[in-house]
């Protein structure tokens, strides 16, 4: 993780979003979707390693961000 690269706003937005509380993945990308080929939030930040996916029994596929993404958030002035 290079912490003095300049960060994506979007990213920042969307990392900061799910940083809040785990999301279901339906709902992730329901808010998130886009038409544009170019803009690559989800895989962005997932290929960065800032969020994960994971099975949790009962409830479906969450998104949580991770420790680098909360440390990535912090070093952006996105979290204290």
């Amino acid at each position: 993780m290079d912490l003095d690269k300049p960060a994506d706003p979007l990213v920042l937005d969307f990392v900061e979003w799910i940083a809040r509380q785990p999301r279901p993945y339906s709902e992730v990308v329901d808010t998130w979707r886009t038409s544009c080929p170019r803009l690559t939030i989800w895989e962005d930040a997932s290929d960065s390693g800032y969020v994960t996916r994971d099975a949790v029994g009962g409830v479906g596929v969450i998104v949580t961000v991770t420790a680098a993404g909360e440390q990535w958030l912090r070093a952006h002035g996105r979290k204290d």
